[in-house]
């Protein structure tokens, strides 16, 4: 039976760990509910007390096969024991994973080259812009989020990433993305907001821009800003713009590749064709793996040695990710994303109905964002109830990562792509009622 609580949360043992986490650990990570996770199956967790959770947030978008599927751990545990690092030696599993994201990805998107960070892979697509096109500046976006190194931070849209970290990296100019439930006017229409947007890149370029734009980089819906989704009438706007002005059109799919969005890749919703992609997170599910998929004739100009990583494309990372991939078509997990996330769309759809506190309900596949607030009509951010709703949540059994958004009132339901309509519908269930006891 799924939860299956068996002493109060959090546990001994779990609170024994907090106080010695507290007292050796960095204060700086995320503030999660005090649920300390000791194994996984599928879309279940158990913690180190021995409570059993049902998972909806994927260890923040990572587990997309499930916990500790045997095939995957399987692969992980022969190549283990067989070569773990070689450097930039050629290995058959860097080839093999660098054959298959050429081979699914679009036909321009014809190199790949392995790496281990999401943040480690936007790096890499900036110099590669810059190189290629001998300029300089990067056009990113209000409420992106491209990880926590310098120059991804940097073309970050998000304060709370840098704060205190500056300054930033010089040559990035941010512009607004589309978001249809706070326009930038009140009372537009999303085809005015997509217009807005679009005619805002023209304004960087005549008023902020030194001329030397190397590139412009999205994602295709921005998740830690709270599950914004863009139209597919701006996306496309947006890669026409690139091209008419020969921009390095770069998406981030760090956080919506891999059956995640209910496409296997995120820009399939769009119909657009990026010239260079970046992928992480579900890529390798739970061993650290990011990749660059990008246009051979951007990154051809680079030579020998001018990028290059210690664990970038090392043995083990390669075999969990063909294992991740592998999975993901075999199950048939990119439709089961689709097909689970319509319903669970739906389901949250309705209690919109009755909890005038969920403002807004949003999402692609599994990637779901629920934005609460204290005035319907003034759409007053409610940070303090999307906590509360949380942590009642884990109460009863379901765990969720901490509240996202630019005003901390978002929260993101993210389950394994494993999880079946049953586990999908329990899990819906124990979220309503979370919500009645927080909203009470």
């Amino acid at each position: 039976m799924i939860p299956h609580l068996v002493t109060e949360l959090p546990g001994p043992k779990a609170r024994a760990l907090l106080a010695e986490s507290a007292q050796f650990e960095l204060k700086s990570m995320s503030d999660e509910v005090p649920c300390v996770w000791a194994r996984g199956e599928g879309s279940v967790i158990e913690d180190v007390d021995g409570n059993r959770f049902l998972d909806f947030s994927s260890g923040v978008l990572v587990m997309n096969i499930g916990h500790s599927h045997p095939t995957h751990v399987a692969a992980i545990r022969e190549q283990a024991g067989t070569l773990l690092n070689c450097y930039d030696f050629v290995s058959a599993p860097r080839v093999q994973l660098a054959k298959k994201l050429v081979e699914i990805t679009p036909p321009n998107l014809d190199r790949a080259y392995i790496l281990t960070t999401g943040s480690e892979a936007v790096e890499a697509a900036i110099k590669i812009a810059r190189r290629a096109t001998g300029r300089t500046e990067i056009i990113s976006f209000f409420g992106g989020f491209h990880g926590r190194t310098y120059m991804a931070m940097s073309v970050g849209g998000k304060a709370g990433v840098k704060r205190g970290f500056g300054p930033i990296a010089p040559g990035v100019l941010h512009a607004p993305f589309p978001d249809y439930y706070r326009p930038p006017v009140p009372g537009m229409t999303p085809c005015q907001v997509d217009d807005y947007c679009l005619a805002q890149l023209d304004l960087l370029l005549e008023t902020v821009s030194t001329g030397s734009v190397a590139g412009v980089i999205t994602e295709t819906y921005q998740g830690a800003a709270g599950s914004r989704v863009p139209s597919k009438r701006f996306m496309q706007g947006l890669a026409a713009w690139c091209r008419t002005h020969d921009f390095v059109f770069i998406v981030d799919e760090v956080q919506a590749s891999f059956g995640r969005t209910g496409k296997l890749f995120g820009f399939e919703h769009f119909e657009i064709q990026p010239n260079i992609i970046t992928l992480g997170k579900g890529i390798s599910c739970g061993v650290p793996c990011s990749a660059v998929v990008a246009e051979s004739r951007l990154v051809d100009v680079l030579e020998t040695g001018s990028l290059s990583s210690t664990n970038g494309g090392n043995p083990i990372s390669c075999r969990a990710a063909l294992a991740s991939i592998e999975i993901l078509e075999r199950e048939g997990l990119v439709e089961n994303s689709a097909r689970l996330g319509a319903l669970m769309m739906a389901e949250f759809a309705a209690m919109q109905a009755d909890f005038p506190c969920l403002g807004d309900v949003r999402g692609q596949g599994l990637a779901i964002g629920l934005e609460f607030v204290s005035d319907p009509v003034a759409k007053t951010p409610d940070a303090a109830l999307a906590k509360r709703i949380v942590a009642e949540s884990y109460q009863r059994g379901l765990v969720m990562i901490a509240p996202i958004g630019s005003f901390g009132n978002v929260i993101r339901v993210a389950p394994p792509l494993v999880i079946d309509e049953a586990l999908a519908r329990t899990g819906l269930r124990l979220f309503r009622e979370a919500l009645q006891a927080a909203s009470a």
